[in-house]
């Protein structure tokens, strides 16, 4: 099978294509824009004629598309750009789809939701309330009117293995080993479900393999809020002089609301694949980190 990435030098993007590449029956060609990586193509899906390989030659059985600006307060101060690279790209991502008759997987978010009722399953209303939530929404809507066959993945506060580093975890890891004084000042009511950025390349490797098309939420089942994820990572480092000053998310002056009560339920991914075990925080300071 053939699997085309789009933005494969991102932390789910690249974590798709290393798993898929250790399936021996997928050929797998991960592509970046304005981040390159060694084992990365360009690519830019508003001029795919431009790309350091040919995409006429692979055509791709499967599309994955990850790109995205994924800063929710700059989305919300800039929304002309925010609908450019998210809704305007999944745009041409469909065309690409449909020219290659390719299987299109879109990774979407829990910002659909308002936060008043969460974690949430594939079922329940949507009801974004900032700009990133409204244009996650916008390319749902339009790959389910334009794509037969498709896959949308909704994931949120996804964390692992990163180049940049850029993950909320690895950021906690990263000021932990520094052992400099320093405080953080975090939401206590924003709570979500995290997800191992490698556990969504192995759920959909099975997706694709099962041949299942539709909505599916991703999450390792574990609820935390923001402080409460930092004190999970930050226990393993016991010696560190960072500290954590809990705030309400009103105090925090952020530029886009927040699903305060978000998150997203696993249940009818599980259901499906039973065997499946989403790995857990604790499970990747150990096994990642040899904490």
């Amino acid at each position: 099978m053939r699997v085309f990435i789009i933005g494969a030098s991102g932390l789910v993007g690249n974590n798709c294509m290393q798993y898929l590449r250790k399936n021996a029956q997928c050929e797998v060609v991960g592509s970046h824009y304005s981040f390159a990586t060694i084992d990365t193509e360009y690519f830019n899906v508003f001029n795919p004629e431009a790309a350091t390989f040919d995409l006429d030659a692979f055509r791709p059985e499967v599309i994955v598309h990850t790109g995205a600006l994924t800063h929710v307060d700059y989305c919300e101060t800039h929304p002309e750009e925010s609908y450019h690279n998210t809704v305007e790209s999944t745009a041409a991502v469909l065309d690409l789809a449909r020219k290659y008759g390719a299987l299109l997987v879109y990774i979407s978010s829990d910002y659909v939701f308002d936060g008043r009722n969460g974690p949430y399953a594939e079922e329940d209303p949507v009801n974004p309330l900032s700009v990133y939530g409204r244009h996650k929404l916008q390319a749902e809507d339009l790959i389910r009117a334009a794509a037969p066959a498709h896959l949308i993945l909704r994931v949120t506060n996804v964390y692992g293995d990163e180049m940049r580093g850029k993950n909320f975890v690895a950021f906690l890891i990263r000021e932990a080993r520094k052992q400099e004084e320093k405080i953080l000042r975090l939401p206590s009511d924003q709570f979500a479900t995290p997800v191992n950025a490698y556990d969504i390349g192995r759920a959909c490797s099975l997706l694709i393999r099962d041949g299942k098309r539709g909505l599916y939420h991703l999450s390792a089942g574990e609820y935390f809020s923001r402080v409460q994820l930092a004190e999970k990572v930050l226990h393993y480092f016991p010696d560190i002089r960072l500290r954590i000053r809990a705030l309400p998310t009103k105090k925090l002056n952020q530029d886009a609301p927040r699903p305060l009560k978000g998150g997203l339920k696993n249940d009818k991914f599980l259901a499906e694949f039973p065997e499946f075990r989403f790995s857990t925080i604790d499970d990747y300071m150990r096994e990642k980190h040899g904490i």
